[in-house]
C-alpha cells in the first residue's frame, strides 16, 4: 500500500495548487542551482538540526524524546560517511500548544541559525509552523502530521511529509469494512485540527464508498473521561466507531471502551491512527479486535530489526514509526546538504527530490510534487500483534 493513490479525484483536487506551487519552486531551484555552484556554502559552518514536539504530554511515548534519539542516530549514521560537516541537533517542547511551537520555531530560525526543523506532530502547531517556514524559507519535514491541510489548503514548498496523512490513514480501513457491509460509521475524535481534518476525511471517504456517517463527537486534548462520547456511539447505531484521537488519548479510549463491554458488543472498533505505543500501553487484550493502518513496524526485516536494537539501547524501548521517519528524514536531509555543499533550502530540497530515499525506513521511496514522500506502509501484520488478535491493516 502506498501512502498516496492518485486515484481519488477530491485527493487530486487537494493537491492540484501544492503541486503547481512545488513545481515552481523546483523551477527556481534548479535555475539558480545552474546560476551559482560556486556560491554554495554552509550558513555559519554549521547545519543545524531542531525537533520539536510533544516533549511531556499525551504525544510524547509515540515521539517525543525518542525522536531526539532517532535524529543523533541518523546523525552517527551521516558522520560515518561524511566525517568533515558539522551537524548540531536541539530540540524543544512544544506542549502541543501553537503559540509556543510557533515561538520556538521563530528563534530557531531567526536567531539560533536552524536550517531545518523536523517532527512536530501535532496538527494546530504543525499548520502554525508551516506560516513561519514558508516566510522565513526554511525547511519543515513533519515526521507524523495527520492534517491534509499541510499539503493541500496550507502547503508549501518547504514543508515536506515523511510518514503519512489522515486522507491515506482512513481511505484502506473505510473501503475495506464497508465492502463488508459495515457502513454505518460513528467518529470519536479531539477536538484540534488533527482530529476535525480527520473526521472530515473519513466523511468523505464513507460517501464515496457508499457507506454513512452517524455522527461525530469532539473531545479536548488530552481528555480523560470518554464515558459521555462512548455512550453516544453506543447509542447511534453505527456498525463501527472509528476513533480519530491518539496517544494516552486514544489508550484511555480503548480501555474505556473494554470497562463498558463495548468490545463484545456489535460495534467494531477503528483506531483511524495507532502507533507500537499506543498497543503497548493498552494491552494485547484490550486491543484485541481492534482494526488500524501503520506505515512502519520495527520487526518488519533485518535491517529495521538492527536499527530497533540501537535504539532500544539508548531509549529503552522499541521505535515506533513517527520515531523511524525522523531518522530517515534527517538522514536524507543531511545526505542533501553533502551532496550540494549548501544547507540553502531550495537547493537541498531540490537534491532531496531527485534523489530516491535509501535507508531501513523507506528503500526507494521518492518525493512527490506536492512534497508527500510516497512510500510503503507495512504489509504484514506484526507477529506480537497477531497474537493479540489485533487487525493491523497493511
Amino acid at each position: 500500500m502506498k501512502m498516496q493513490k492518485d486515484g481519488a479525484s477530491a485527493s487530486k483536487r487537494r493537491d492540484l495548487t501544492c503541486r503547481l506551487f512545488a513545481a515552481a519552486a523546483m523551477t527556481v531551484s534548479a535555475v539558480g542551482l545552474t546560476a551559482a555552484p560556486a556560491a554554495a556554502q554552509i550558513s555559519g559552518d554549521v547545519v543545524k538540526i531542531g525537533i520539536v514536539n510533544d516533549q511531556s504530554g499525551p504525544l510524547s511515548d509515540l515521539a517525543g524524546p525518542g525522536s531526539v534519539v532517532a535524529a543523533r542516530l541518523a546523525l552517527e549514521d551521516f558522520k560515518a560517511m561524511t566525517p568533515s560537516l558539522n551537524v548540531q541537533v536541539v530540540s524543544a517542547d512544544h506542549q502541543n500548544k501553537a503559540d509556543i511551537g510557533v515561538e520556538v520555531v521563530r528563534r530557531w530560525y531567526e536567531a539560533d541559525g536552524v536550517d531545518m526543523v523536523v517532527d512536530v506532530g501535532n496538527s494546530a502547531v504543525a499548520l502554525a509552523v508551516q506560516s513561519i517556514a514558508r516566510d522565513q524559507k526554511k525547511l519543515v519535514i513533519y515526521a507524523a502530521v495527520g492534517t491534509t491541510d499541510i499539503t493541500g489548503s496550507q502547503c508549501s514548498p518547504t514543508g515536506l511529509a515523511w510518514l503519512h496523512d489522515n486522507y491515506n490513514l482512513v481511505s484502506g480501513p473505510i473501503r475495506k469494512l464497508v465492502a463488508q457491509g459495515q457502513d454505518k460509521w460513528f467518529f470519536i475524535a479531539a477536538d484540534y485540527a488533527f482530529g476535525q481534518n480527520m473526521v472530515k476525511e473519513s466523511q468523505s471517504a464513507l460517501a464515496a464508498a457508499g457507506g454513512t456517517s452517524m455522527g461525530a463527537v469532539f473531545h479536548p486534548l488530552g481528555n480523560t473521561d470518554y464515558a459521555s462520547f462512548l455512550l453516544q456511539a453506543q447509542a447511534s447505531g453505527a456498525d463501527v466507531v472509528a476513533f480519530a484521537n491518539a496517544g494516552s488519548q486514544l489508550v484511555t479510549s480503548m480501555k474505556q471502551w473494554n470497562e463498558f463491554g463495548m468490545n463484545g458488543g456489535p460495534q467494531r472498533a477503528v483506531a483511524e491512527l495507532m502507533f507500537l505505543t499506543d498497543i503497548h500501553g493498552m494491552g494485547l487484550e484490550t486491543a484485541q479486535g481492534l482494526t488500524g493502518v501503520t506505515a512502519w513496524y520495527w520487526d518488519l526485516n533485518d535491517e529495521t530489526r538492527a536499527f530497533a536494537k540501537r535504539f532500544f539501547d539508548l531509549h529503552g524501548a522499541m521505535p515506533t514509526a513517527p520515531q523511524a521517519s525522523v531518522y530517515s528524514s534527517v538522514l536524507h536531509y543531511l545526505k542533501a546538504v553533502a551532496a550540494t555543499g549548501t544547507d540553502e533550502t531550495n537547493a537541498v530540497v531540490a537534491e532531496m527530490r531527485a534523489t530516491p530515499v535509501d535507508d531501513f525506513y523507506a528503500p526507494g521511496a521518492t518525493l512527490r510534487a506536492d512534497n508527500k514522500l510516497v512510500h510503503d506502509f507495512s504489509g504484514d501484520v506484526p507477529p506480537d500483534v497477531e497474537k493479540g488478535s489485533a487487525d493491523v491493516a497493511g
